[in-house]
């Protein structure tokens, strides 16, 4: 028996919708309440990392930035970049957990034991900056915002670098050479860029009077930085006697990470800085008394994933057509400069050669972190006067390729090249 035309129609429209349905459907979900959204994007964000964890064994974090880029104006359009600026306060926390907690597995002692390493340390940020930055000057680039993409250039994600030591587990001299390097070519980007800032406003790197400045500029954001560290750390282990063994203590430690970064950016330091020296003064003065879980609990963990979200969101090919030349630039000569440096030094430091090439592999993952901490909203570009659009956009493009490419090439490294992870026995991936 026939269906009745106005059923058949309407399972006809269920089944089978007209682009016009879905369009409808799409632009319903664009003009949800942001809160809603960005809640659905996690779930999505959520899921689709563990697909591509164990069908592709692809990094989970990929998946969240996936995610968030797809939502982002790059392509859905479901939730726009400005609407993340009222939860940037919650990413600022997310960031500042997990450099706290990586500024709690470093051991400084290993840089007094061995000169060497601490040399390349410093080496690997100054000569890929300094590549890029002539590199691009050689294209034709303005010299103070070549500067800045040297700046920036130096660092290497430590937030990607220790959601993949999470994710993997791997144990041997290329992870604790990655995590020690990601965090002092952080901290070198962000004293870059405080005298970066001084310079560009005082019209130019050329221009001698302005030197000083920067200078003093830096080391007033280096020593209160460092002070700041020292007395949280100091803190946060005499409050730790009294709350030891509680399940309180990651509530305690989340609590001093916040207090420690709005206490940076209230008196213009570097919250990065600040938080790693805490970690590691807490850790040199509790030894094994301090017990910090990964990302700080599941508050930290679900914070994680929101930030990864918002990395993706922010995610932009735009004048990729134009501006290559410089993009190629940026991300060849940052690698060249990385590669150099650990080459030059790979024996004294202690270091085999193919450890050398996954260590340089597994820093390509790079991070606008430094600027990130210190801005006001997600638009950090609009803060930096006096930097070429141009550069700027090729910066831009430069991360968001190292953001989402950099994490496969590094565990491929350090899983493959550099074997550092225990092998799989089963089917199921951690």
């Amino acid at each position: 028996m026939p269906l009745p035309m106005s059923l058949s129609s309407t399972l006809e429209n269920w089944f089978a919708p007209s682009a016009a349905t879905a369009s409808w459907t799409l632009d319903r979900l664009r003009g949800i309440d942001p809160v809603l959204g960005f809640a659905i994007v996690m779930v999505v964000a959520v899921v689709l990392g563990e697909i591509l964890r164990r069908r592709f064994r692809l990094p989970r974090l990929c998946g969240h930035m996936l995610t968030g880029a797809l939502a982002s104006p790059l392509a859905l359009r479901l939730l726009e970049r400005t609407d993340l600026d009222p939860v940037k306060p919650l990413i600022d926390l997310a960031i500042g957990v997990l450099v706290f907690e990586l500024g709690s597995r470093i051991r400084p002692r290993w840089l007094i034991d061995n000169p060497w390493l601490a040399l390349t340390c410093v080496l690997e940020g100054v000569l890929s900056g300094l590549a890029v930055y002539v590199g691009l000057l050689a294209f034709d680039a303005p010299s103070i915002s070549a500067a800045l993409a040297g700046a920036v250039a130096m660092s290497t994600s430590p937030v990607i670098v220790l959601a993949l030591v999470h994710q993997m587990r791997p144990r041997g001299q290329v992870t604790e050479r990655l995590l020690m390097m990601s965090a002092i070519n952080s901290v070198l980007a962000v004293v870059a860029l405080k005298a970066w800032g001084v310079l560009a406003a005082s019209g130019g790197i050329t221009v001698e009077p302005g030197l000083e400045p920067a200078i003093t500029s830096a080391l007033l954001v280096v020593s209160g930085s460092f002070l700041l560290g020292v007395a949280a750390g100091w803190v946060l282990t005499q409050l730790t006697k009294q709350v030891r063994g509680l399940t309180t203590a990651p509530v305690l430690q989340i609590a001093l990470v916040i207090i420690a970064a709005m206490l940076a950016a209230q008196w213009r330091l570097s919250p990065l800085l600040a938080l790693l020296v805490a970690g590691m003064v807490a850790r040199s003065r509790m030894a094994h008394g301090l017990t910090v879980e990964p990302q700080l609990g599941t508050a930290g963990a679900t914070l994680s994933v929101m930030l990864f979200i918002c990395l993706g969101m922010l995610f932009t090919l735009d004048g990729f057509s134009t501006l290559w030349p410089w993009v190629l630039v940026i991300i060849v000569a940052r690698l060249i400069g990385k590669g150099i440096a650990i080459a030059v030094l790979t024996r004294p430091s202690g270091l085999g050669w193919r450890q050398a090439g996954a260590l340089t592999i597994a820093l390509q993952p790079m991070s606008s972190l430094a600027v990130l901490l210190t801005a006001d909203t997600f638009g950090w570009p609009s803060q930096l006067p006096g930097a070429n659009g141009g550069v700027l956009q090729a910066l831009l493009i430069s991360t968001t390729l190292l953001q989402f490419i950099g994490p496969l090439l590094a565990e491929r490294a350090v899983r493959d090249l550099a074997q550092e992870c225990a092998p799989v026995t089963n089917k199921k991936v951690p």
